[in-house]
C-alpha cells in the first residue's frame, strides 16, 4: 500500500509575516508569498509572475504588481535597484547584509563584512552622527586569469 503525501499547508515565512501584520491572505497572495519565500535570487516582478503562474495560472501580472507593492509597504519585502533597470525584491532580511552585483551576469551575492560595518559606523561618528541604517551595493566583474600568449 502506498501513502501519498499532501502538499505542505504550512505558511511560508512571508505568509507568516503577512498574517502577523494583519494582512488579508487570499490564495493568490499565498502563492506569491511562497514564490518570494522560496526565491534564492532577487527576482523582479516578471520573474515572480512566471513562477507564480506555474503554480496557479489564474494569477495576473496586475495581481503580482499589487501584491508586491502591498508586501513592500508592509515592510515584508525589500526593493532593490541594482542598476539593470528592474526593481528586484527580497524578503526583508532579519539580519543586515550587503550586496555584490556581477555586472556581467547580473548575479547578486549577499555578504556581511564586519570591517566594512565598523568603518561605516566610524565615518558617521567622525561626522557627528550615529548610523541608523545603510545600504551598500558593490558592482564588479569577475577576476580573470590572464591568458598566456606566445608574444612577450
Amino acid at each position: 500500500m502506498t501513502t501519498e503525501t499532501a502538499p505542505s499547508t504550512a505558511p511560508s515565512r512571508l505568509e507568516a509575516l503577512c498574517l502577523e501584520k494583519g494582512l488579508k491572505m487570499t490564495d493568490q497572495r499565498r502563492t506569491i508569498a511562497r514564490v518570494l519565500s522560496d526565491a534564492t535570487d532577487h527576482p523582479d516582478v516578471e520573474q515572480v509572475y512566471r513562477r507564480a503562474t506555474a503554480l496557479d495560472p489564474r494569477i495576473s501580472i496586475a495581481t503580482v504588481y499589487r501584491t508586491v507593492r502591498l508586501f513592500e509597504e508592509a515592510s515584508i519585502l525589500e526593493k532593490h535597484d541594482f542598476g539593470d533597470g528592474r526593481s528586484r525584491y527580497e524578503e526583508s532580511p532579519q539580519e543586515h547584509h550587503d550586496h555584490l552585483i556581477d555586472v556581467e551576469s547580473g548575479r547578486v551575492i549577499e555578504f556581511r563584512e564586519e570591517e566594512i560595518e565598523a568603518l561605516q559606523r566610524g565615518v558617521a561618528e567622525k561626522l557627528g552622527y550615529r548610523l541608523v541604517g545603510h545600504r551598500l551595493e558593490l558592482y564588479a566583474v569577475p577576476l580573470r586569469k590572464p591568458i598566456a600568449t606566445d608574444v612577450e
